[in-house]
């Protein structure tokens, strides 16, 4: 038996086509590359580097030694910009990593300078995973105080800011009567340590720090993280909205206090490249690192209100942040002009990013 389709009828033929649904709408590359967030920070980059290549043209800017100095400039900074910017995007802030730089970095070499000298005396490795628990034990604190409180973590962080502050001054200063300790490459197991954290890598007759592969490797396994994980999503819908987000089952507060331990392990890393690096500690390592690393990430594209972000775009504003500090440098302006460069790239920053956010929403 057939079934004989009846043909077309020409009032039927007449009838225009359905019009697509605006609910799926194709989208350009260009819309698509728009809505990222770290593409104001990467236009910005290539706009300060050419200002600085013609401006500097004289003074060897554009060279493989100012290209090393930048970079190592970067690294530290880069390495708590891309913590703080996943904290960030989750809608949270942390203040003390400066200061938990300066608190880590002494308590490290009191650790290991010898009872003579007001320290004790412990063997680098067990210093280092004590040091660390500690690290992790601060950004517990700061993401269960957050929570239990129901407090801003602005003022939660802020305090814990003075509180590691202060104490990387006074218990130094009270065991050995100084807020510097150094000789760290007295300590047996340095060379271990100098070949983990303090290597030089010569390229072309200029020195990158090992730190640099640090930051490049931290960046790429946080990117993955947020761009390609389930974790990702967790932390762009808690910081879109938290309650939405426990909801549909997002282990919100455990999340969150996760996001505050990452923040003080990089500045534990900080601390122990720089302890290395400068052979020995000083209380006051790290200052207002806290807030440099906040406007690397603004300057990427996160958003102050969490939920929008991006790490890459934080690492390009920790690299902009250093080519500003070097090309200043070496133009010769006065150093006091740092901060106003700053806080012009931070505000043309985010009102271009702004507006490329809006832009793309819109088409």
């Amino acid at each position: 038996m057939t079934t004989e389709v009846a043909p077309e009828t020409a009032d039927e033929a007449d009838k225009p086509a359905a019009a697509p649904d605006e609910r799926v709408r194709e989208v350009s590359w260009f819309d698509r590359l728009l809505s990222r967030p770290e593409v104001g920070a990467l236009i910005a980059l290539v706009v300060v580097w050419i200002g600085f290549a013609i401006i500097a043209s004289d003074n060897n800017f554009v060279s493989m030694a100012t290209t090393a100095a930048i970079l190592n400039r970067a690294a530290p900074l880069g390495i708590l910009a891309v913590a703080v910017s996943l904290l960030m995007i989750a809608g949270e802030f942390d203040l003390s990593i400066g200061s938990l730089v300066g608190f880590i970095g002494m308590a490290v070499m009191l650790m290991v300078t010898s009872s003579a000298q007001g320290g004790w005396a412990l063997p680098l490795l067990p210093t280092l995973l004590l040091t660390l628990i500690l690290a992790l034990a601060v950004g517990w604190f700061n993401g269960t105080l957050v929570l239990q409180t129901k407090l801003p973590s602005f003022i939660i962080t802020l305090g814990s800011l003075f509180i590691f502050r202060g104490l990387a001054v006074a218990i130094p200063r009270t065991r050995t009567g100084r807020s510097q300790l150094g000789n760290f490459d007295d300590t047996p197991g340095f060379g271990f340590m100098d070949a983990v954290f303090g290597q030089k890598i010569s390229i072309f007759g200029a020195n990158f720090d090992i730190a640099i592969l640090w930051w490049v490797g931290i960046t790429l396994l946080l990117v993955f993280v947020l761009r390609r994980t389930r974790v990702g999503s967790w932390i762009f819908g808690v910081g879109g909205d938290a309650n939405a987000a426990r909801n549909v089952g997002v282990p919100v507060n455990r999340l969150k206090t996760a996001l505050f331990m990452t923040t003080a392990v990089a500045a534990f890393l900080v601390a122990v490249l720089q302890i290395v690096q400068f052979n020995g500690a000083d209380s006051l390592r790290g200052t207002q690192q806290e807030f440099n690393a906040i406007i690397a990430a603004v300057v990427g594209g996160t958003l102050l209100t969490g939920g929008y972000g991006s790490v890459l775009g934080a690492a390009l504003g920790a690299l902009i942040f250093a080519m500003v500090q070097q090309g200043i440098i070496i133009t010769g302006v006065d150093g006091d002009w740092f901060k106003v460069f700053v806080g012009a790239i931070l505000v043309l920053a985010v009102i271009f990013n702004n507006a490329l956010r809006q832009r793309a929403m819109k088409r």
